[in-house]
C-alpha cells in the first residue's frame, strides 16, 4: 500500500489525512503536539469539523507521530506540508513552521529516490521557489497545492472542489499529485496546473476577488437600506447575471475568519513589494470596516439600551468555533461596552472561549 505523509494535523491537515486514508493510501501524520498525536492514535480527538470524528474512528491505515524522523525515514514518496502561516505585522505571512520542516528535510541529506514535497499552506509568492532552491539538489521536488475550503465543511470541500490548483516543478510531479486528487475528488474539478509562483498568486488573488465581491454586495445592501429599498431582492437580481453569480453575493456581516482578511492584506503587501499599487484590495478592506460601522449604527437605531439584543452566533461563520476577525463578535462587544444587554446563543465550546476572553461581558444561552 502506497504511503503518504501529512506534516501538520491541525484543522486542515487532519481532514486531508482522513480523506486520503479513505481512498486507499497508508497515511503517516506528523504534528508537534504530542497530546494531539496521542488523541488521534487513540481515536479520541474531538473536532467541530463534520465527519472528522466519524472518519477517524473508521480509519485503519492512519498513524500519527510527533517524531519527525519517522516521516523522514518512512517510505512515503509524497509529503504534504499543512502547517500554519500566520500574518506578520507587515501583513506578509510567517513561513517559520514550513521552514522548520524544510530544515529537517535538508539536514537528513540527499534522498536515494525522488520524494515530492507538496506545500498546502498559504504562502507569499516566490516562497516555493526558495524551497526548491534549498531541496532541489537533495532529490526533492516542490509542488504548491493550496486548497479552497471553508471552515465547517473542510472534508466535503476537499471531496468536491471547483478546482485543484497545482503549482508544479515539472509535469511528471504534477501528474503524481493530480493522480491523488483524481482518487480523492468525488466530482470532476478543473485541474489548474502552472508554475509555482503562478499558483501562489492564484491562491491569494482568488480569495481577494471573493472579499471584493462580499464587500461590494454589502455596500449595495447598505445603500439600499439607507433609502428603504430591498437589499436581498436587489442582490438576488444582480447575482442572477451569469457573469456575476450568486455565491458570496448576499447582504450580511462582512468577511472575517482566518483566511480572507489576511490573504487580502498579504496580496496588497506583495503588490507593494513589486511596486504595484493594489488599490482594489486596499479599498476592499476599507469597505469591509465601513460596513461594520454601518451595521452597528443600524442595530443601535433599532434597539434600546434596556432591551436584550440576541445574537444567535458570534463566530465569523455560524456553525464553527472560530472567533477570529468576526464582525458579529466585534458588534456584540461594541454594543456591550456601550451598555446594551447582549445575549449570545452559542455552543458550549464557543461560550467557554468567550467567558475566558471577555468575562462578565455577555449573557449566554447554550445552543447545541
Amino acid at each position: 500500500m502506497e504511503k503518504i505523509a501529512i506534516m501538520g494535523l491541525g484543522r486542515l491537515g487532519i481532514c486531508l489525512a482522513l480523506n486520503i486514508e479513505r481512498i486507499g493510501y497508508s497515511v503517516l501524520g506528523f504534528d508537534i503536539s504530542e497530546d494531539r498525536v496521542s488523541l488521534i492514535n487513540q481515536k479520541k480527538l474531538q473536532s467541530t469539523e463534520p465527519l472528522v470524528e466519524e472518519f477517524l474512528l473508521s480509519a485503519t491505515n492512519f498513524l500519527a507521530t510527533s517524531n519527525i524522523k519517522e516521516v523522514l525515514t518512512s517510505s512515503a514518496e509524497i509529503i504534504f506540508i499543512v502547517v500554519p502561516t500566520p500574518s506578520l505585522p507587515d501583513n506578509s505571512f510567517n513561513h517559520d513552521a514550513i521552514d522548520r520542516i524544510i530544515k529537517e528535510l535538508a539536514a537528513y541529506g540527499k534522498q536515494p529516490s525522488t520524494k515530492h514535497v507538496v506545500i498546502n499552506s498559504t504562502v507569499m509568492p516566490g516562497y516555493c521557489d526558495s524551497v526548491k532552491n534549498t531541496l532541489g539538489e537533495l532529490n526533492y521536488t516542490i509542488t504548491y497545492n493550496p486548497e479552497f475550503i471553508a471552515q465547517g465543511s473542510i472534508i466535503k470541500d476537499q471531496q468536491f472542489p471547483d478546482q485543484v490548483l497545482i503549482g508544479e516543478t515539472n509535469p511528471d510531479t504534477g501528474n503524481k499529485i493530480e493522480a491523488v486528487y483524481k482518487k480523492l475528488c468525488k466530482n470532476n474539478p478543473r485541474y489548474c496546473r502552472m508554475s509555482l509562483v503562478s499558483a501562489e498568486i492564484t491562491k491569494l488573488a482568488t480569495n481577494c476577488f471573493l472579499t471584493t465581491k462580499i464587500a461590494f454586495a454589502n455596500a449595495v445592501g447598505d445603500i439600499a437600506t439607507k433609502v428603504n429599498a430591498e437589499p436581498d431582492k436587489i442582490l438576488n437580481a444582480i447575482g442572477s447575471d451569469s457573469r456575476i453569480g450568486e455565491k458570496y453575493f448576499k447582504y450580511g456581516f462582512g468577511y472575517g475568519g482566518p483566511c480572507f482578511p489576511r490573504d487580502n492584506k498579504a496580496f496588497t503587501h506583495f503588490a507593494n513589494n513589486i511596486n504595484y499599487q493594489m488599490h482594489l484590495s486596499h479599498s476592499t478592506d476599507v469597505a469591509n470596516m465601513q460596513h461594520a460601522d454601518f451595521i452597528e449604527d443600524v442595530w443601535k437605531d433599532k434597539n434600546s439600551i434596556g432591551a436584550p439584543i440576541i445574537f444567535d452566533s458570534v463566530t465569523y461563520k455560524k456553525g464553527t468555533d472560530i472567533l477570529e476577525e468576526s464582525q458579529q463578535l466585534k458588534l456584540a462587544l461594541s454594543l456591550a461596552r456601550q451598555g446594551y444587554k447582549i445575549v449570545i446563543k452559542e455552543s458550549k465550546m464557543v461560550i467557554s472561549q468567550l467567558e475566558k476572553l471577555y468575562p462578565n461581558m455577555f449573557i449566554y444561552e447554550i445552543n447545541e
